[in-house]
């Protein structure tokens, strides 16, 4: 690396994570500190990138959309979330195991990235394909979505266990939580930039060409992504630990009731998943009373983008002091704006189809799901060490891809209760989530 681009990657680090001299350098081996400006500035990118590719094809939002308008079955739009965040979390614990036998894990993440590309591209084939000479149905497309969702999910597995580990052996403590927050802060914008295109350019929102740009260009964003994080200065970790996978992964379990902290810190993670299970039944209540102007793509996206954006930053950098502190406030917010919407939905349930009612709902909604996920992942990375980062992941990863599984019986209790009742239980679990996340030690 030229002298000249260590400067500007010092300097740039300097600025965004607030290092005046470059080199606070805890819990990250001593070879680890010279470049860590560059790491910081690469994890930046790779994670900016990727995030603002999240946006683009969303599993709340963009999937069920396309699956609409493309005319697949119903079935498959309710298969979409616990698919794409299930099985990005249940294999992590074998691939964790397999991981360790690596002194470079970086690698893994630029081969789940590369995955990801590749199941987008598969997408917008079946796009290409749709009701032409090949005959893919809209029952053949939504299957053929499920089938590509499912390699996307598990490569985001592999790539989300290599993430937390790389981040620890390069990135100090204190400036994990900036990292993250300012990834969200930068897709965020861009997010919001690619929903004003589409509110600005009403004649494509819902065509074909529309999801081919969505998911072809997200699929260019995993691959530069992939680029960039392969540069990564990675100093060789701890291979110990080796054995047979599904062994191992059975062991590691049992670090639920052996380590007392890291038990209560996965109980506390269990229970925050109350403020991503919330957003889609808010957004049920937001459309029924709805004349229209918030159920665009475009206005969606414009309400996610903006509360990354604006939020991001913040959260991380509250985490880099205190991230227990910061999953609580989360917790406490998430099930405010539940509350909210329910009084609002029975005292005079059309104010939630205006659009500044609606949209602030879903912003407030989406800015406190931000917050859970920078608070828990600053505070599972800062109470891991450099040996079993990777395996606290996992085992904490496997157990939260059951309760997202568990999850779908939230959609039995929507059927014969109502979307009301499920907010109402879901406001109870954020107020606990609040509680046991204060009640955690601190780890910074």
């Amino acid at each position: 690396m030229s002298k000249h681009k260590r400067d500007i990657s010092e300097t740039l680090y300097q600025y965004l994570a607030e290092d005046e001299d470059a080199r606070v350098c805890k819990d990250i081996p001593e070879d680890a500190c010279s470049e860590q400006p560059k790491a910081f500035m690469l994890h930046l990118w790779s994670l900016t990138l990727t995030k603002l590719g999240d946006s683009l094809v969303s599993a709340r939002l963009i999937l069920p959309w396309m699956l609409s308008v493309t005319g697949a079955p119903a079935f498959f739009i309710s298969m979409l979330v616990p698919l794409r965040e299930s099985l990005a979390l249940l294999p992590q614990l074998f691939v964790a195991q397999r991981m360790r036998e690596r002194p470079l894990r970086k690698w893994f993440w630029v081969a789940g990235s590369i995955g990801q590309a590749i199941a987008l591209f598969a997408i917008v084939a079946g796009l290409f394909w749709l009701n032409t000479e090949t005959q893919l149905t809209p029952l053949g497309f939504g299957w053929w979505v499920i089938a590509w969702l499912t390699v996307f999910s598990l490569s985001r597995g592999v790539c989300s266990v290599a993430m937390k580990d790389v981040t620890g052996k390069t990135i100090s403590k204190t400036r994990r939580g900036r990292l993250t927050g300012l990834a969200a802060t930068s897709a965020g914008f861009m997010t919001l930039a690619t929903a004003l295109l589409i509110i600005f350019a009403p004649e494509v929102e819902g065509t074909m060409g529309l999801f081919v740009l969505l998911f072809g260009g997200a699929g260019m964003l995993w691959l530069v992504a992939a680029w960039s994080f392969a540069l990564l200065p990675e100093v060789p970790g701890a291979t110990q630990g080796g054995g047979n996978a599904i062994t191992e992964a059975i062991k590691s379990l049992s670090l639920l009731w052996r380590d007392r902290q890291f038990g209560a810190f996965v109980a506390t993670r269990a229970l925050l998943v109350s403020s991503a299970f919330a957003i889609p039944y808010i957004v049920v209540l937001i459309q029924r009373e709805s004349s229209g102007a918030l159920t665009g793509l475009g206005s969606l996206m414009l309400a996610s983008g903006a509360a990354g954006m604006l939020a991001g930053r913040f959260w991380g950098v509250w985490s880099d002091s205190a991230s227990h502190h910061v999953m609580a406030a989360a917790a406490f917010m998430a099930s405010l704006v539940m509350v909210l919407t329910l009084v609002i939905a029975a005292l005079s349930a059309p104010l939630l189809g205006h659009v500044v009612v609606g949209g602030a709902i879903i912003f407030l909604a989406a800015v406190a799901h931000h917050g859970a996920r920078v608070g828990r992942k600053t505070y599972l990375v800062d109470m891991a060490n450099q040996e079993n980062r990777a395996q606290y992941t996992a085992v904490s990863n496997t157990v939260i891809g059951i309760i997202l599984l568990l999850g779908i019986l939230l959609g039995v209790l929507d059927e014969f209760a109502g979307t009301h009742a499920v907010l109402t239980l879901l406001v109870f679990i954020g107020l606990i989530a609040g509680y046991r996340a204060l009640r955690l030690p601190a780890v910074e």
